[in-house]
């Protein structure tokens, strides 16, 4: 957790384990000079915030902490955004650019996902390291830059080098002070420390009233392998608490966990508490009847409807798909497109555009359209009952699902 001035330091973090001990008195170590450090460690295991911490405790403390994530950068723009560019260095470039390199000017600089950095832009980090110069795309002259080089890796660096992928000299280079992080499984005695940790924040964050966590909840917890490592557990917990009724965190609340986690068997996970209210989902009347296109509702209050948010596994629905049920309600409760369109707030092109993507163009168009239509004899508006909701145009067999 950072301190309110930003900084973090090796205190802030949660980290009692033996192992991760000896992490720390390493951190400390290169924290107190400015070689090359290199964190080794799985995704998840939490090697940015242990950079952090290095950079929180040395003399660069306030200055610039620049991070680069070298798997996320299109390869074409890796020289340029690493080490910026020239105006008119090639097709695009309207103005001149500094790269992250200049950035971390007196700071840290900490490329994670190493493995990842093209060949070309290696013998570039290679000069960095060796000369303090960097080549701007198109400068007629070096660049000084003063940085500390932090990097990170979730891959087997010395596989890279024998696969071509790496440079063995530029491997030397970035393994001057490595730090290998354990994995989430290896300590598992953090984990109680940690999912306190956790719930308090995010609770806090989320404003919800979770307190506590059951000790059977617990154990379940402590049993599991984390394959995704701290990260993973971090979004259980976030995931528990979000869908908590209660004030305490139980077993209930992680069954994909008790699915996977080691004497499982062993623990029984009750149901969870019934709602206070239960919540009905209702079919709202939309046109054309196709099953498909029948947003889900719920009911709220005497008479209101709502979007569901929840699936019934407890999953979060995606936004398109709560996007596109709103669209279909309004459509479905308005006398056509442009009053749907000002219900909703938005322009009628935007609805039109919105429609399109998401696949809805069959609903019927303005009413004065729909009336010409209807007098030609092309669009009868039949309906079918679906339980409390009238739909029409479902035994129309041309415009039926």
């Amino acid at each position: 957790m950072a301190k309110l001035d930003g900084v973090l330091h090796f205190t802030d973090l949660v980290l009692r384990a033996e192992a991760m001990q000896r992490v720390i008195g390493l951190a400390r170590r290169a924290a107190a000079s400015t070689i090359p450090v290199l964190i080794e460690g799985e995704s998840g295991v939490g090697k940015e915030l242990i950079a952090r911490a290095i950079q929180g405790e040395s003399e660069r403390s306030t200055r610039p902490f620049v991070i680069v994530n070298c798997g996320a950068i299109p390869e074409k723009l890796v020289e340029s955004i690493l080490f910026g560019h020239e105006k008119g260095a090639f097709t695009g470039a309207i103005d001149k650019r500094i790269g992250k390199f200049q950035e971390a000017d007196g700071g840290t600089l900490f490329l994670d996902e190493i493995g990842e950095l093209p060949l070309e832009a290696q013998v570039k980090l290679l000069r960095a390291l060796h000369d303090g110069e960097i080549d701007p795309v198109g400068a007629k002259r070096p660049v000084k830059a003063n940085f500390r080089l932090i990097s990170a890796t979730n891959r087997d660096m010395v596989q890279l080098v024998k696969e071509g992928r790496l440079r063995e000299d530029l491997y030397y280079r970035l393994n001057v002070f490595p730090i290998r992080v354990p994995p989430l499984r290896e300590r598992r005695d953090e984990v109680p420390e940690l999912v306190r940790h956790f719930l308090a924040r995010i609770a806090s964050e989320e404003g919800r009233s979770v307190k506590s966590i059951g000790a059977e909840a617990l154990d379940l917890l402590a049993r599991y392998s984390w394959p995704g490592n701290v990260r993973q557990l971090e979004n259980a917990i976030f995931r528990a608490v979000v869908l908590s009724d209660g004030d305490e965190l139980t077993a209930a609340e992680f069954p994909q966990i008790a699915a996977q986690a080691d004497g499982a068997d062993d623990i029984i996970v009750h149901a969870p508490a019934p709602l206070p209210r239960p919540i009905t989902v209702t079919p709202s009347p939309v046109m054309l009847g196709a099953e498909r296109t029948v947003p889900q509702t719920v009911a709220v209050g005497a008479g209101g409807l709502g979007i569901l948010a929840v699936t019934a596994q407890g999953e979060l629905r995606s936004l398109e798909a709560m996007e596109a049920d709103m669209i279909r309600l309004a459509l479905g409760r308005s006398r056509g497109r442009a009053e749907a369109a000002r219900v909703l707030g938005i322009g009628r092109s935007t609805l039109y555009r919105k429609m399109r993507e998401l696949g809805l163009e069959g609903y019927p168009r303005e009413h004065g359209a729909k009336a010409r239509e209807a007098r030609n004899g092309s669009f009868a508006m039949p309906t079918q009952a679906i339980g409390a909701a009238t739909i029409p145009g479902t035994d129309r067999p041309d415009i039926a699902a």
